[in-house]
C-alpha cells in the first residue's frame, strides 16, 4: 500500500499531468525561491523532485512580497507539444476574507504563462495573461482552442469576494486573451470558490473546483455542462470529496485536487490535505498532498473508490517515501534540492558554495523576516519528529550581527538558535522566537557564554516539542533548559485574516544589521527523520 500523503510537509496546491509514462505534480510555493516545486513519479507512489521552473528574475521576483503571497496554485499542462506552466504571483493578500479581521479587501495578483520542452529545461519567460483573480487554469480543448480559468475577486462591499470561476480564450498566436470573459460557475452556498480545473470527456465539460476555503472547511465540488461556458450542473453529491464533517479523519483540510488518468484509463485524484498535531489540532507540516484512486459512475460522474466522498489515508500501489536522513556537506557548485530561500531571484547576493570550498557561505544581509533580502536557507519539515544540525564558523564582532540555525514558518513565527556577540558576554549563543499567539511578540531567553571557533548547533522536534543544544566539535552536547512550542509553525497559529498557507522549515540564517555584510560559513547540514521521543533530550 501507499500511504498518504505522497508530498509530505509543505507541498500545497497539487496540479498534475500525465505525459507518456511519467506523472508530473506541481505544487505551491509561495515566498520561497525558486517557484514551482515540481514532482516526477513513474507509479504515482514515489515521488522525486525534479525542477524549480520558475529561477530567474525575468521569470519571478518577490522582493517585497507579503508573507503567505508571492506563488499561489500553479496549473501544469501538456498540450502534445509542450509543457504549459501558469502561476500566480500575489503582491498584496488584504485581510478581510475573515470574519473578524481587519484592513483592506484589495489584493494584487498577476497571472503568467511559461512554457517549456521539457519538464526540467529553462522555461520561457513569462507571458502577462490578466490580474482579475488567482488559481489560474489552462485548459486545452479538443478543437485546439486554449482557455484559461480563474476565481474572479470582487473588493466591493457586500459582495461575494470569491464571485466564481471566469473564463476566456487564450491565443497562442497572439499571446494574449481574447475574446469576452464569462463567468461559468458562481460556486455553492458553501463558499469560497476556487482553484478550478476543466476536463473533456464523453461530450460533457467537468469543472473541479475547491470551496470553504484551505481550511478545516476545505472541499471538492464537481460541475459538469455540455458546453465549456456551461449552465453548470451540480454533481449529485455536490462535494466528492471532504473530511470537513469528520474530525475523525487523519488527512483533513482535503481539497484543492486535480484529476489525472493511467494510461489504461483508470482516474486518480491529487488534492490538498493536512495532518493536525494529536493535541495541539495545528497542522505543523502545511498543507500536502495526497492521492486516491477514483471511478467513473454508471451515471457518468466521478465518486471515490472508499468510503464516500473520504480521503483515504493508505491507497493500492506500492510502498512511498523513506523515511529523509541527510547530510549535506555542500561540496557540489549547486544547492541540493532540497533547499530554498526566500523571495529575491539573486541568490549570489545572499549565499555562495566557491567562496569557501565545502562550506555553505552565507552573507549577513537584513533581519530575519525582512520581506526583501535575508539570507536564509532552509529545507522542509516532512515528519512530526526529526533531528537537524549544522556545523557554523562564524566570528560576529557585536550586537548586530548573528548566524545560526532556525526552525522557520514565517517573519511572525519562529525559533531561531543564534550566536552573537556583546559588551556584556562576549561571545554567546541564545534562542530569539518569534511568537504570534503571545502578547509578547518578541522572545529571548538568556544568552550563554561560547568559547572562540567553531560550534555545532542542533534542534530535535517531536511533535510540539522543540529542543536545541550546541557543542564545540567533538565535546558533549549542551542541552538548552527551555522548551520551544514547536505548534507555533503553523497555519493556525495566526492572528485572523492573516495569510497563512506554508509549512514549517528547517535551516541555516545569517544577519548583518549594521550593513557591513559579516559571512557565516556552514560547513554541513544534517536533517533526519526518526520516531517519537517520549522523553525531552537532556532530561
Amino acid at each position: 500500500m501507499t500511504r498518504n500523503p505522497i508530498l509530505p510537509g509543505f507541498n500545497p496546491d497539487p496540479s498534475i499531468v500525465r505525459v507518456g509514462a511519467d506523472y508530473y505534480v506541481a505544487t505551491s510555493t509561495f515566498e520561497w525561491f525558486p517557484g514551482v516545486q515540481i514532482h516526477h513519479s513513474r507509479n504515482l507512489a514515489n515521488w522525486t523532485p525534479v525542477s524549480r521552473p520558475l529561477n530567474r528574475a525575468a521569470q519571478l521576483d518577490m522582493r517585497g512580497d507579503p508573507d503567505g503571497c508571492g506563488i499561489w496554485a500553479p496549473c501544469l499542462s501538456h498540450d502534445g507539444e509542450r509543457f504549459h506552466l501558469i502561476y500566480t504571483d500575489v503582491k498584496r493578500y488584504g485581510r478581510t476574507t475573515v470574519g473578524g479581521a481587519s484592513g483592506a479587501s484589495l489584493r494584487d495578483f498577476h497571472n503568467y504563462l511559461v512554457t517549456c520542452d521539457t519538464i526540467d529545461g529553462d522555461w520561457s519567460d513569462p507571458i502577462r495573461l490578466n490580474s482579475s483573480g488567482f488559481d489560474p487554469s489552462l485548459f486545452h480543448d479538443d478543437d485546439g482552442r486554449k482557455w484559461l480559468l480563474n476565481m474572479l475577486w470582487d473588493h466591493r462591499p457586500g459582495r461575494n469576494r470569491f464571485a466564481g470561476i471566469v473564463a476566456q480564450e487564450y491565443s497562442p498566436e497572439a499571446q494574449k486573451l481574447i475574446g469576452e470573459r464569462v463567468n461559468i460557475f458562481p460556486g455553492t452556498p458553501l463558499g469560497l470558490t476556487e482553484a478550478p480545473h476543466l476536463y473533456r470527456r464523453d461530450g460533457w465539460y467537468y469543472l473541479l473546483t475547491a470551496e470553504g476555503g484551505t481550511g478545516w472547511n476545505h472541499a471538492v465540488t464537481m460541475a459538469r455542462a455540455r458546453s465549456l461556458t456551461g449552465p453548470y450542473e451540480l454533481h449529485p453529491d455536490t462535494y466528492i470529496l471532504s473530511s470537513r464533517t469528520r474530525p475523525d479523519a487523519p488527512l483533513q483540510r482535503a481539497g484543492h485536487a486535480d484529476l489525472v488518468e493511467t494510461p489504461s484509463g483508470e482516474p486518480w485524484l491529487v488534492y490538498l490535505c493536512g495532518r493536525p498535531l494529536p493535541n495541539r489540532g495545528r497542522c505543523v507540516l502545511g498543507r500536502e498532498t495526497a492521492i486516491q484512486p477514483m471511478r467513473w459512475g454508471e451515471d457518468g460522474w466521478l465518486y471515490t473508490t472508499g468510503e464516500k466522498g473520504m480521503p483515504m489515508l493508505e491507497v493500492p500501489g506500492p510502498e512511498g517515501r523513506a523515511p529523509a536522513d541527510t547530510k549535506d556537506d555542500f561540496d557540489t557548485p549547486a544547492l541540493p534540492i532540497d533547499f530554498q530561500w526566500l523571495r529575491t531571484p539573486e541568490p549570489e547576493t545572499i549565499f555562495s558554495l566557491t567562496a569557501r570550498p565545502g562550506h555553505l557561505r552565507l552573507h549577513g544581509r537584513e533581519t530575519i523576516g525582512s520581506l526583501f533580502t535575508q539570507a536564509l536557507i532552509a529545507r522542509r519539515q516532512q515528519a512530526f519528529c526529526y533531528s537537524a544540525s549544522c556545523a557554523l564558523d562564524y566570528a560576529p564582532q557585536h550586537f548586530q550581527q548573528a548566524a545560526g540555525l532556525v526552525a522557520y514558518y514565517n517573519a511572525s513565527k519562529f525559533h531561531y538558535l543564534h550566536v552573537s556577540r556583546d559588551e556584556e558576554n562576549g561571545r554567546h549563543i541564545r534562542v530569539m522566537s518569534a511568537l504570534p499567539d503571545s502578547p509578547q511578540a518578541d522572545s529571548f531567553t538568556a544568552p550563554i557564554p561560547i568559547p572562540e571557533g567553531p560550534v555545532e548547533l542542533r534542534c530535535e522536534v517531536d511533535y510540539e516539542r522543540l529542543c536545541f543544544a550546541w557543542r564545540v566539535p567533538g565535546g558533549d552536547w549542551q542541552w538548552l533548559a527551555e522548551q520551544f512550542d514547536a505548534s507555533i509553525l503553523s497555519d493556525e497559529a495566526s492572528s485572523p485574516g492573516m495569510a497563512n498557507f506554508t509549512g514549517a522549515f528547517i535551516g541555516m540564517a545569517c544577519q548583518d544589521m549594521s550593513g557591513a555584510g559579516l559571512h557565516a560559513d556552514f560547513d554541513w547540514f544534517a536533517y533526519r527523520e526518526r520516531d517519537f521521543s517520549p522523553r525531552a533530550p537532556g532530561a
